[in-house]
């Protein structure tokens, strides 16, 4: 528990530092949902999360309140959804039925975000799992709450480039179905190499098959209380820098430890993880990029950002496991574009470009997020980005993820609204050259030489 001085200087924290648990998420396994008829397990699917979730949002408000710590987002997690409706779907219109099934729970349950319209094909693709990322662009569409997300690759498998391809052309056709809003369908779309079992942010959580029937993960984020420490460490050696970071994620930590442990009390669900990530929002004072600016660099993407955010990285994970025996998920720096401010200057006075941020996806938690790139960017464009970010996940074992957003009818000079957390993006330009016949090839590129292990 926190003692009378840590609650004081958490106070702190939330009244003036943005400090927040950015999200609750309940982990649901529909495995027990699985049926043959289409009709019974959207019924299953429905009454299983309304009972499981029924009190979940009510739970952390009143955490919230017992405590005086904000929370942020109550969110569900399932199952992937191409495990789940193997047995009764065939055809994407029967996915998108459970898709609005997964909608209609979370609206019942009063949820912002559900996630798991998912498929995990690193090393190949099932008939169910073809179906529904096939079904990915009308589900978005349709739904108001749902997240989608599909594995590509792994350090173990390889990437599975038939999947990066397919991926490529849904992510434009996402864009397309949901351009009147800015192509905001792409924003609740994310691939990932090596994706965690157990994330609980938002686009690409989902319940893994290795998990409990019911689990809670709480996401934890706190980019201004960083940038507030590290104002008091100015000048001093890389030394007193790193400690001033560690030990502030340790602080933090400890609020998403003693939500955790209460939630799960109040809902007798299992603590699963904390995910120590400095998630950014589009407030003042809640940015990752201000960060790298108090480290020393005039803005995100001058020389020395990547080992900078490496820095900033690495302490956050380090002052985090010493705070909470269950870290996990995607813990560390996220730098998307849309959702930071700083990051936003930094790419329109063009010090920030996708290169760079490619470039820091080797260091930080997860990859290229919430970028808007030109809506006439061709699909194998979109498929050679991907296969770039797959490829420096699985060399380095490490998680990487992508969720570009080409806004349908804008281009570069254009702005693209998202609302909310989500924020809002400049169209950045996007590398003309062609990789057609790289990514028009077929099957999949080997697992690294050191993936072999066992």
């Amino acid at each position: 528990m926190l003692n009378r001085s840590e609650i004081i200087e958490t106070n702190q924290m939330i009244e003036k530092e943005n400090l927040d648990v950015r999200t609750i998420t309940l982990g649901i396994s529909l495995l027990d949902c699985i049926d043959s008829d289409l009709g019974r397990l959207n019924e299953k699917i429905y009454q299983k999360i309304t009972t499981v979730a029924k009190e979940l949002v009510s739970t952390g408000e009143e955490i919230s309140k017992e405590y005086g710590i904000p929370i942020v987002n109550k969110r569900i997690s399932v199952t992937p959804v191409a495990l789940v409706g193997a047995c009764a779907c065939r055809s994407k219109e029967d996915f998108v039925s459970i898709a609005k099934t997964l909608d209609r729970a979370a609206r019942q349950v009063g949820v912002n975000f559900i996630g798991g319209y998912s498929a995990l094909v690193a090393k190949g693709m099932t008939a169910a799992d073809r179906l529904l990322m096939e079904s990915i662009p009308e589900a978005l569409a349709a739904t108001e709450r749902i997240c989608s997300s599909v594995n590509l690759g792994s350090t173990r498998t390889g990437i599975n480039m038939d999947a990066v391809r397919l991926m490529g052309s849904i992510i434009c056709e996402t864009a397309k179905r949901t351009g009147d809003r800015d192509s905001c369908g792409c924003a609740k779309l994310v691939v990932f190499c090596n994706a965690p079992d157990d994330n609980p942010f938002m686009a690409g959580a989902f319940h893994g098959v290795t998990e409990a029937d019911a689990v809670i993960n709480v996401g934890v984020s706190g980019p201004g209380v960083v940038k507030k420490a590290l104002e008091k460490a100015r000048g001093q050696s890389f030394e007193v820098l790193c400690e001033t970071i560690k030990k502030t994620a340790f602080k933090i930590t400890r609020v998403g430890q003693l939500v955790a442990k209460r939630a799960s009390e109040m809902l007798g669900v299992p603590f699963g993880i904390v995910d120590l990530s400095l998630a950014p929002t589009p407030a003042v004072g809640d940015s990752v990029a201000e960060i790298l600016q108090e480290i020393g660099l005039e803005y995100p993407g001058a020389p020395g950002t990547t080992a900078a955010l490496a820095l900033l990285n690495d302490q956050v994970k380090k002052g985090g496991v010493m705070a909470s025996s269950y870290v996990g998920g995607l813990s560390g720096a996220f730098i998307p574009v849309s959702e930071d401010q700083g990051m936003i200057d930094a790419v329109n006075i063009g010090c920030l470009t996708l290169e760079k941020l490619e470039a820091m996806t080797c260091v930080c938690s997860v990859g290229l997020d919430m970028i808007a790139v030109p809506g006439d960017t061709k699909d194998t464009t979109i498929a050679g980005i991907i296969a770039d970010e797959m490829a420096i996940g699985m060399v380095n074992q490490k998680t990487t993820a992508v969720r570009l957003i080409p806004v349908f009818g804008k281009g570069v000079g254009d702005t693209a609204e998202f609302g909310g957390l989500l924020g809002y993006a400049p169209i950045m330009p996007v590398n003309s050259f062609s990789c057609d016949t790289f990514v028009n090839r077929t099957g999949r590129i080997p697992a690294p030489i050191h993936s072999f292990k066992n």
